[in-house]
Order: C-alpha cells, then sequence, then structure tokens
C-alpha cells in the first residue's frame, strides 16, 4: 500500500484538529506534519510541528521536502478546515499511479456561513507559467518528484512564490492532473 505524509497550514488549534482528524481517518496517511508560521503553537497528538516563515516559501518547500518519507505527500495550505469526501484520498492516490503524475489535484467546495459553493479548477496546461492558476488548496505530489524539484530549485530563495516555482520544476519532469471530480470541502 502506498503512503502519504500530510502537511497542514497551522494557525489555529480548532482549525487543524478537524483538518488533522479528517486526515488520520485514511490508512494511507503514515505521518502528519504542522506547518507553523507561529511559534509555541500547542501541538496535536500525533504530529509533528515544523516552524516556518510562510506557507508560500522556497524554505518551507524544502523543509517538507526535507521531511516528507511516504511515497506521496499532501499539501493542505489553508487555514480553513478541510473535510475530505467519501475515500477521497485513496482515490487521488489511485489516479496519481495510474497516471504517474507528479502532482494530483481536484475540483473542490467551499463552505462559508452554511453555504456551498462549487469551485472546480480547471486542468493544466503543459508549459503554462501563470502564477494565478486555481489548484486548489489540496494537492499531492509525488514525493520522489517533489524532493527531485527541491533539489533542482534555483539558490534564489522566494518569500511568496516557492509554492510556484515547486510546481514549475515538477511540470518540468511530470505531469500534473487534475481530477475532474469533487473530492473536499474548505469549510470557514
Amino acid at each position: 500500500m502506498k503512503t502519504i505524509d500530510a502537511f497542514i497550514l497551522y494557525t489555529q488549534q480548532e482549525q487543524a484538529a478537524k483538518t488533522v482528524e479528517q486526515i488520520k481517518q485514511s490508512e494511507y496517511v503514515k505521518n502528519i506534519f504542522l506547518l507553523s508560521p507561529q511559534k509555541g503553537m500547542n501541538p496535536i497528538e500525533g504530529c509533528k510541528i515544523i516552524e516556518i516563515d510562510s506557507m508560500q516559501s522556497t524554505q518551507t518547500v524544502l523543509k517538507i521536502a526535507e521531511n516528507t518519507t511516504a511515497d506521496y505527500t499532501l499539501i493542505y495550505q489553508k487555514s480553513t478546515v478541510l473535510k475530505l469526501g467519501y475515500f477521497a484520498l485513496e482515490r487521488m492516490i489511485k489516479i496519481a499511479e495510474d497516471t504517474s503524475a507528479g502532482m494530483v489535484y481536484a475540483d473542490y467546495y467551499a463552505i462559508a456561513d452554511g453555504v456551498k459553493k462549487n469551485n472546480p479548477v480547471i486542468s493544466y496546461q503543459k508549459g503554462s507559467l501563470r502564477d494565478d492558476f486555481n489548484f486548489g488548496s489540496l494537492m499531492i505530489y509525488s514525493s520522489k518528484a517533489l524532493k527531485n524539484a527541491a533539489e533542482n530549485m534555483d539558490k534564489q530563495s522566494y518569500d511568496f512564490a516557492g509554492l510556484y516555482d515547486l510546481r514549475l520544476k515538477v511540470s518540468q519532469k511530470n505531469d500534473l492532473v487534475h481530477i475532474n471530480e469533487y473530492l473536499y470541502s474548505e469549510i470557514d
């Protein structure tokens, strides 16, 4: 069975605890890391806290690459509660395996004030350089592709373009696959 290491933005205790509970339900999950831009956050049982400067920085990408040991690396980059659909992670891993993708991402729902809105994302076009492309907040990378991309990142350290740089580096050697299914919800 393939495994996942999950990396979750950690800015609020309650949000992170609910998201961790969702992720723990999958038998694929090996480790859960909480990425905290704030010092002194309370630990959550079964998780390791990694202090970061910002979610989008090169340094954060390098810390993720350094800490992941599973076959796949999940990155959840929002400070909202993540609610996974039925067998969502299993579906994403299956598609990643079947397509040999460097990264998979899916359509999602946004729930705010009890109102559920569809958020379809578009399929990635090879060679696209857009920095505002919406992949959603949940992405699963092949850890091998992520580590390879991190090793090939320029010496330039970006404060706000680390995840963008990661995506570009991964897409140079691997496909980025859009799953045209609503697999998760972000709950505000």
